[in-house]
């Protein structure tokens, strides 16, 4: 057990962590493009805020949390989720005092105890951005369209967006009844989650991941159709962005999301390349989130994108991550004198911006310069007894195995010239 890590949870080793490396800064180059800056919050927090903020009824609060007792005999719970914590920092440093809009994103770890399958882990990634302070759907339209850039970006051209509206409360009250009433006959059908939910929340009854509930919503009341005036006139705006936007979308009314903290927008980016865990980048609007958790009465508006689930679409689409090169220039010593003087020179390079290793094993020089190649270094530099009496140093190009002798004074200059010319 202690050599194998916990189940649902993963290493990220050296030769992969690149791929993470590469998708992490370039989500951080768009979200400061869009002028989203980033947030960090803790990796637990009071429980209390994902059961108000997420919501009892969900999957998440219900069988997925860890939960635990502090040794104050707090409960805390660590993040399923990143919007809840962010909404809990932008109300404790009192945020909303600051002009607005809000413009914020996060990378994190969050926790959710559920089966491991392709793309689903107990601990998985992800990135998030959030927009608080407006209601107006050109903040809807604009994080989606950051979304949708990031994912082209990263060269996903296949994903198709989804968008739906779940209305207000005074819109879903109604939807409730109607669905309540389409449903009641086959309450006895009905798997135990979704008896349980059929008072409290049946929307998320259309949720349900049981072939025999889905089978059982088939032809239920849309909440498009209970859509009160404002809530239609911003679903409308919404389209009207995105199409003045070349944004291509489709009008999915099952859409209604896995968080009850959600309100008007629902929106998903879907692949087809990871079978039923299709959903990349999902999010949509939470107007009285904020409110729920002890804040003022402010809007809010974001997304949520799992790192792992957008990799695995990335290599089921061919999409290949560049590799980081390797160092640019290993020194290769032979004795005590090479050894001292390799030391010192290669801090003179690293303090020049120029990668430089030597071997911590202190291999003969035959095993170096393999190890050399064996790690993709682009020059060795060779040093010994010799070369420091004559003053003059070995230059080996390691991509075609051409040699020649540079002056000790000059090897700083030729190696950044090196480098500049690569």
């Amino acid at each position: 057990m202690l050599t194998n890590a916990p189940k649902g949870t993963k290493d990220v080793m050296p030769k992969d962590v690149y791929k993470w490396q590469y998708v992490e800064k370039v989500f951080s180059e768009i979200c400061e493009e869009y002028g989203f800056k980033e947030v960090r919050t803790p990796v637990f927090e009071h429980t209390e805020l994902f059961t108000r903020g997420v919501g009892d009824t969900t999957d998440i609060v219900e069988k997925q949390m860890y939960t635990f007792e502090d040794y104050a005999g707090r409960s805390i719970t660590l993040k399923p989720e990143g919007t809840s914590p962010v909404v809990r920092a932008f109300v404790e440093h009192k945020t909303y005092a600051e002009v607005q809009p809000t413009k914020m994103y996060y990378i994190i770890p969050c926790f959710r105890y559920e089966k491991p399958q392709s793309g689903r882990l107990r601990e998985f990634h992800q990135f998030g951005i959030e927009t608080f302070g407006t209601g107006n759907m050109l903040a809807d339209a604009e994080i989606i369209g950051l979304a949708y850039d990031f994912l082209n970006r990263l060269g996903i051209n296949d994903v198709e967006l989804h968008i739906n509206s779940i209305g207000c409360p005074d819109c879903r009250r109604k939807h409730r009844e109607a669905l309540k009433n389409f449903l009641l006959p086959k309450y006895d059908q009905l798997c135990d989650t979704c008896k349980g939910r059929f008072d409290r929340n049946p929307l998320r009854i259309l949720d349900c991941k049981s072939p025999v509930c889905r089978e059982l919503t088939q032809g239920a009341p849309m909440m498009l159709d209970y859509l009160c005036d404002e809530c239609s006139t911003a679903f409308t705006e919404l389209q009207k962005n995105l199409t003045a936007m070349k944004i291509p979308f489709t009008v999915d009314p099952g859409i209604v999301r896995g968080l009850d903290y959600y309100t008007k927008t629902a929106f998903e980016f879907v692949s087809n390349k990871i079978g039923a865990q299709g959903t990349v980048c999902g999010g949509g609007r939470y107007d009285n989130l904020i409110e729920e958790v002890g804040g003022p009465s402010i809007p809010g508006v974001g997304f949520g994108l799992g790192i792992e689930r957008l990799l695995l679409v990335m290599e089921e689409s061919g999409v290949v991550i560049p590799k980081p090169e390797g160092a640019d220039v290993l020194i290769a010593f032979m004795g005590e004198r090479g050894k001292a003087y390799g030391l010192g020179l290669m801090r003179e390079l690293r303090a020049l911006g120029i990668r430089t290793e030597m071997d911590v094993l202190a291999r003969n020089l035959k095993g170096q310069l393999k190890y050399a190649d064996r790690i993709d270094v682009k020059y060795t530099v060779v040093v010994g007894d010799n070369e420091l009496d004559t003053g003059m140093l070995l230059l080996k190009d390691m991509r075609n195995s051409e040699q020649r002798e540079v002056k000790m004074e000059e090897i700083k200059d030729v190696l950044i010239e090196k480098k500049g010319e690569r």
